[in-house]
């Protein structure tokens, strides 16, 4: 049995079959976990939600940015942007049952000696806050009141973790950590806005996996969600977004015994100058 993880899909459907055919996956053997992001900004957002889902036991994936944007479109609770993908999706004749089932799918997943989440841990939190705190969020997106949540759950403040932290701010800050976090400062105070690669950051800023307090080194940390870093292995993290969606590679990495990293080249699907988000 062999264990893929697999960096942001974005809808990239035909980039992900090219990739398993790479890789010969096996279903019926084989395990995959995806970094988040299945859906938006690529031509086959159905198609891919359709294929991971049907995988059963044989997939985990946690919650990207993406993914928590099409709940909360579907729930009218924030229209589409503009370059959005999500029509498809929500036109389907299956789409009920393809957002209950994004809903309850996990914002990490720990399965020692790794930790899969789409962005980010801040530095002050060790696995078991983690973990913790994504399950509080989890059981809000699992409960009959999902809705409420995309009431809330956009915007960059709290800036920082406090444990007394409570109600939706708490709610908000966890969700932003482990879906949209980049950088943040020797304090551990987030930024949310700067999303280039590292070295063009402002001085007072490094690399979430790389301050220098970070408290959650005790087990390897797989993750996407930032395209400008690309594929990276360093800090006891794995970074899986190479940029599919942009004309980069779509890429796995193995992660029982030797590490081997497989990529497939992709075809840009949106336009230079496009916002990464």
């Amino acid at each position: 049995m062999a264990l893929y993880a697999i960096g942001d899909i974005q809808g990239c459907y035909t980039s992900l079959l090219r990739l398993l055919d790479k890789l010969s996956f096996d279903p019926t053997a084989d395990r995959l976990w995806f970094t988040g992001d299945l859906v938006n900004r690529g031509p086959h957002s159905l198609d891919t939600l359709r294929f991971v889902k049907q995988l059963g036991d044989a997939a985990v994936t946690v919650l990207g940015n993406h993914d928590l944007h099409l709940l909360a479109v579907a729930a009218r609770k924030r229209k589409p942007h503009r370059k959005d993908t999500l029509d498809e999706v929500l036109a389907a004749p299956d789409v009920d049952e393809l957002l209950d089932w994004l809903r309850r799918r996990p914002l990490l997943h720990w399965q020692a000696p790794y930790c899969l989440v789409h962005a980010g841990l801040p530095p002050q939190w060790d696995l078991a806050t983690a973990a913790s705190c994504a399950a509080e969020v989890e059981a809000v997106l699992r409960s009959d009141n999902y809705q409420a949540f995309f009431d809330h759950m956009y915007g960059d403040v709290p800036y920082q973790w406090s444990p007394q932290l409570e109600g939706w701010e708490r709610l908000r800050f966890v969700t932003n950590c482990l879906t949209r976090l980049r950088y943040c400062d020797k304090d551990g105070r987030l930024d949310l806005t700067f999303k280039g690669a590292p070295s063009t950051q402002d001085a007072h800023l490094a690399p979430w996996f790389a301050a220098p307090n970070r408290r959650n080194r005790e087990t390897e940390i797989v993750f996407g969600h930032w395209s400008t870093l690309g594929f990276y292995a360093g800090d006891g993290c794995y970074c899986l977004d190479s940029g599919c969606l942009w004309g980069g590679e779509l890429t796995a990495l193995r992660l029982d015994g030797e590490k081997r990293r497989t990529s497939v080249s992709c075809r840009a699907s949106l336009p230079p100058g496009s916002v990464n988000t």
